[in-house]
């Protein structure tokens, strides 16, 4: 489907003197997992913020469903699913009470789905929310986003604090989500992540979105940073001739480079000597950007 569930023209909001967003042109279609990814501070939760008429616009324009994100905000609000970045929650209730409380608010839930997803994601709701973690209030935090059942989920760093085996199972809420057709809006600051999960990546920078990729393309942009230590010594020219592979050099008896790329010609070619280990470094956004998608100012060409 090609239809728009949120469309941004020239989005703009600034704070004074300080940079906020800067002219975004932002669509996310029906059906697909939109990815936004960027550091910390980048203007990703400022973004979240206007699309929901939590803050309004400098100038520019955003719709959600079609609809105007400020005129028709309560609308817009009834049909999506929001986990903020800084989640505040009422301690002195259960995670079964608040949840009950914002099921009321919605006019009512399937209340066995909200058990459901309770158990998959290991939530406890019997404790009062003042006990419990970081992750575990995140986790509540999913819940509350996903119970309804909405057209769209707003997910603003939906993994920050949960550990790795309920990351894989809010993964499978997230294919469940495709797979029933709604759509899903994901901020992240964690590359490995929304390459895993999303369908396009809309990449933001200093307040302007400096790219928008295929997961696939994106993928086949990857950059990664290779220590591989051999049995006995190999000549760093086998590796500095290869497509994709760069800044060669060896140290301490260990060959480093960084493949831009598919791995897979670096991998036969090390295989024709004894291995004795392989570590492959995820490169940090800052790395991705200075080497897809600087501007000449922030880092030269690639």
């Amino acid at each position: 489907m090609t239809d728009n569930v949120i469309r941004t023209e020239r989005l703009t909001k600034s704070y004074g003197k300080s940079r906020g967003v800067v002219d975004l042109d932002i669509t996310v279609n029906c059906g697909e997992i939109y990815g936004y990814l960027g550091p910390n501070g980048a203007g990703k939760t400022t973004t979240i913020r206007t699309l929901l008429d939590f803050i309004r616009p400098t100038r520019g324009r955003v719709t959600v469903f079609g609809l105007d994100a400020h005129a028709d905000s309560l609308a817009i609000r009834r049909r999506v699913g929001y986990l903020p970045g800084e989640l505040s929650l009422y301690k002195d209730m259960t995670g079964h009470g608040f949840l009950r409380y914002m099921a009321g608010l919605r006019g009512g839930v399937e209340w066995k789905y909200v058990e459901t997803l309770a158990g998959h994601l290991a939530c406890n709701l019997a404790q009062p929310i003042r006990t419990l973690s970081h992750g575990n209030k995140q986790k509540l935090g999913l819940v509350q986003a996903f119970m309804h059942k909405p057209e769209l989920l707003i997910l603003d760093e939906p993994t920050q604090g949960l550990d790795p085996l309920v990351q894989q199972r809010f993964y499978h809420l997230l294919a469940e989500a495709r797979a029933a057709g709604r759509t899903v809006f994901l901020s992240s600051h964690v590359l490995p992540e929304v390459a895993k999960t999303c369908d396009r990546v809309g990449i933001i920078r200093e307040g302007r979105l400096v790219a928008v990729e295929q997961v696939a393309a994106l993928k086949a942009k990857a950059l990664r940073r290779l220590e591989i230590r051999f049995a006995a010594a190999v000549p760093p020219a086998v590796f500095a001739g290869l497509p994709g592979v760069r800044d060669v050099r060896v140290e301490n008896g260990a060959l480093h480079c960084t493949v831009v790329g598919p791995l897979d010609l670096v991998v036969k070619t090390a295989a024709q000597f004894e291995v004795v280990d392989l570590v492959s470094h995820e490169p940090s956004l800052e790395e991705v950007f200075l080497a897809h998608y600087s501007s000449e100012e922030a880092g030269g060409r690639t």
